[in-house]
Parts: C-alpha cells; sequence; structure tokens
C-alpha cells in the first residue's frame, strides 16, 4: 500500500529507527511538513496516510478517493473528521500509552526543581553569589523536600496513574479528584474539596469543554499558599491569566507548565513575559523521549501491519 507521511518533523530529530514501518509498506514517502494547502496533492494516490497534527476534515477526506486508512501518529485526534472517515469507510487508528514514563518523570522534574528552588540557585551561582558566600552551602532559598507532602491529580488516566506511582516512590500521599459531572467513584474526592489538601496538583485530564478553565481564579485562590501547579495536560485547562494572579498576589507557590493555550505561542504571550524563578515553562516536551518517539513509530509499525493484513485493529477508534 502506498503510505505517506505528511508532518515526520513532529516526531523530532533523526534518532529514530523507520526500518519496521519501511518494511511493512510497498511505498514510503515522508514530508517534513505539509501546509493546508498541499495535502490534497500529497495524498492523491495514498491508501494509507501517517499524521500527526496535520488537519484532516471533511473536505480533504471527501476528495481523496484512493485512502483508505489514516494513522494518527499521537493519541489526539482532533485533527481528523472522524464522522466523515467513518462515512467514506476510512479507518482510523491512533498511538497510546506510548509516553507514561515520560510524562511521568517530566513532572516530577517540574515538582523537584520548583521544590529545591533550582532556577533561583543556578542564576544566584551564575550572579557568582556562591563564589563570595561566606560558608560552604548557600541556604538563601528555602528548600522542601516531596516526601510527605500531598500531590493531588485531575485525571487517572495512563499518565496519570503513572506519575501517582512515582510520586509515591518520593514518599508523596496522592490524592484523586472526581471526574467533572460523573457518577462519583470510591476513592476519588470532588475537586472543590481536594484543593485545599493539596501541596502539588498535576493535571492529565483532557481538554474538552467541560475541562476549559477547569483551573481558574477560584481554583487557585482554593489552594494553600504553599501549592505548586504541575500542568502536563493541556494549556486550555487553566486560565492563564488566572494563573499569572495567582504567581504575582503569591496565591500560589509556583508553576511548572510544559502546555500553553496556544502553540506556538506568539512571542508576546503572556506567561512568556513572566519572570520569575517560580515559574518553569517547557516547550510541550514531556512526552518526547527517544524512546517515546520510537514507540510511537513501533505502534504505527504495527497498526499498518493490521492494515495491510487485515486483521483486527490494534487500536482503532
Amino acid at each position: 500500500m502506498r503510505t505517506v507521511l505528511l508532518d515526520s518533523a513532529t516526531l523530532g530529530p533523526k534518532d529514530l529507527d523507520f526500518s519496521d514501518i519501511k518494511a511493512a509498506v510497498k511505498s514510503l514517502v515522508c514530508y517534513q511538513y505539509t501546509h493546508p494547502d498541499e495535502v490534497l496533492m500529497r495524498l492523491a494516490r495514498a491508501e494509507i496516510a501517517l499524521v500527526n497534527k496535520v488537519v484532516l476534515d471533511a473536505k480533504h477526506l471527501s476528495q481523496l478517493p484512493h485512502l483508505k486508512h489514516i494513522i494518527v501518529l499521537a493519541t489526539g485526534v482532533n485533527n481528523i473528521d472522524l464522522e466523515m472517515a467513518k462515512k467514506l469507510g476510512i479507518s482510523v487508528q491512533n498511538c497510546q500509552a506510548y509516553s507514561v514514563s515520560a510524562v511521568a518523570q517530566h513532572c516530577l522534574m517540574l515538582m523537584l526543581s520548583l521544590s529545591t528552588k533550582m532556577l533561583s540557585y543556578r542564576r544566584a551561582i551564575n550572579n557568582g553569589e556562591w563564589s563570595t558566600s561566606k560558608q560552604f552551602c548557600m541556604l538563601d532559598y528555602p528548600i522542601e523536600s516531596l516526601e510527605g507532602k500531598t500531590l493531588g491529580i485531575v485525571g487517572h488516566g495512563d499518565l496519570g496513574k503513572g506519575v501517582a506511582d512515582l510520586a509515591r516512590a518520593f514518599g508523596m500521599t496522592v490524592v484523586i479528584a472526581a471526574r467533572q459531572g460523573c457518577k462519583p467513584i470510591h476513592g476519588r474526592i470532588p475537586l472543590a474539596k481536594m484543593l485545599p489538601q493539596v501541596d502539588i496538583l498535576s493535571l492529565h485530564c483532557p481538554l474538552t469543554p467541560e475541562t476549559t478553565n477547569l483551573i481558574d481564579w477560584p481554583q487557585l485562590r482554593a489552594l494553600p499558599n504553599h501549592a505548586l501547579l504541575i500542568n502536563c495536560a493541556r494549556g486550555g485547562i487553566v486560565n492563564e491569566a488566572a494563573l499569572i494572579r495567582a504567581l504575582d498576589e503569591g496565591q500560589i507557590s509556583g508553576a511548572g507548565v510544559d502546555v500553553l493555550t496556544q502553540e506556538p505561542p506568539p512571542k508576546d504571550h503572556p506567561l512568556l513575559a513572566v519572570q520569575r524563578d517560580n515559574l518553569i515553562i517547557t516547550p510541550h516536551t514531556a512526552w518526547a523521549s527517544r524512546q517515546a518517539r520510537q514507540t510511537i513509530l513501533n505502534q504505527t509499525a504495527e497498526n499498518i501491519k493490521s492494515v495491510i493484513l487485515g486483521q483486527p485493529f490494534i487500536r482503532q477508534l
């Protein structure tokens, strides 16, 4: 089957092994980036489309008579018109649980960096302050241990569970928020009740109409002043203006975010203008360890083989 990958650059540098995918297909054409105006031309003869973030909407799909299968090199499939794909008999498969360990370690990295005041001490060292210290160490910025702290998790799927496992290894107590608008589950706490109890709040839920601005000013104000906020889920879950206010007013102790509402963000994005050691922003890299990216390719190869051999789909939507 003729297979076309539309946005290979989203998988990062050329440090991955594509051999299993190449062995599974007769023809593989890879494009680093694909503009919306180029989609139809590049998929004109394709039977399998491999995409990460390129949008395949109803207009595209209705004009691609040879296309039989779409494999998304990610978990989220909001860039695919699933209803039109189903109508046209085009199967859609995705990749799942490929970055649990990567996201979990990134979340713990943010927690540790904020708790140990790493940015503050690094800045002090760069400014020569350690060299002029009157003793062997610097104790200018109070350090907190994760042990004994309470971690609140919103979203207890594979990623949330992965973070919870690492947190427990650090001696933390883990509490899980009840899902918004759903029947209560034993062992889960309503978000409003959970917020005042936690030292760190970590978000792992999808972005939906129900979770948009889930963490707004009232929720940030409900957290203890010493609390940290970690968001490695989606930017829109946190009201960014409210987050800036909470940091400015000392309502929370710090925040680590891997996602913003607009990605890539404009240079004048309000959060990028915040110059604080207690705010760490990473460029949506929590998922992106080399092992996680390779797992995406491995799962994609499995999906392609199931398509070609006519076997039950491994990860069908």
